[in-house]
């Protein structure tokens, strides 16, 4: 069932709900909160097993979880950001509820089927390797290596790295102790999702992840395609312009 995700709110207006990557937590929207506070009624919140929320046993949905935070808050109507795997949890939810979504805007997102590439594989591969050998820091600067572009400033990385172990910390205790599996999986139609929404690919990313963008671009009928020469994490790596393109389509 449903739990209530830890969560962060700021300002006041019209709400904007931001889900994080999969390799993060909420604090990775830190380069943007203050932007989007002074603007609209912020909400960012820590997916199950990621930074403060807990990984408690039985099935769930990410999706479901967000959808019960915004009952939980009394959110109607949001703008809702997602990035990588937390842009698959946005897709998600307007896929559950696309009466609440009025905009939707995905940076680097993943989805869950895709014909996807040797070199991501073998990076999955590696990074379950060292999950079974209990390596989580290694895992940790697999990861950080993996999703921040060389060029990027080494405070990125840390960042990166200092999240992504936090969130294995998290999960192997709870591996230990039964936690659940996301089974309840929502089924994806972007065609039918009608809202307007921003899809923004990183060119320094694995080709993954610009060829979802793409796929998702002409899928959607009222969606507009941003690259950037960024890696997986561009609010990361280009804050202030991944600043000015939320705030610019937020506003439009």
């Amino acid at each position: 069932m449903p739990l209530i995700l830890e969560h962060d709110v700021a300002g006041s207006g019209q709400p904007v709900v931001l889900l994080h990557s999969t390799v993060c937590d909420r604090r990775m929207w830190d380069p943007q909160w203050d932007d989007l506070a002074a603007q609209f009624m912020v909400v960012r919140c820590d997916l199950r097993g990621f930074g403060e929320t807990p990984f408690p046993p039985g099935p769930f949905s990410s999706a479901e979880d967000v959808v019960a935070l915004l009952d939980e808050l009394g959110l109607e109507r949001i703008a809702l950001v997602g990035a990588s795997g937390g842009g698959r949890v946005a897709l998600e939810v307007a896929t559950l509820a696309p009466e609440r979504v009025t905009r939707l805007a995905l940076l680097s997102t993943g989805v869950r089927e895709w014909e996807w590439s040797e070199k991501l594989r073998t990076v999955w591969a590696e990074e379950e390797a060292l999950w079974e050998r209990g390596d989580l820091a290694g895992g940790a600067e697999l990861m950080a290596r993996t999703w921040v572009s060389p060029d990027a400033p080494d405070d990125v990385r840390d960042r990166v790295r200092e999240m992504q172990l936090h969130a294995y910390e998290v999960q192997h205790a709870a591996e230990a102790n039964g936690a659940g599996e996301e089974t309840r999986r929502v089924e994806l139609e972007p065609e039918l999702l009608s809202m307007p929404t921003l899809v923004v690919a990183g060119l320094q990313d694995l080709p993954d992840f610009p060829a979802i963008a793409r796929h998702l671009a002409r899928e959607m009928p009222h969606a507009t395609l941003v690259e950037l020469e960024a890696g997986h994490l561009p609010n990361l790596e280009r804050p202030e312009v991944t600043a000015k393109l939320l705030l610019d389509f937020l506003t439009a």
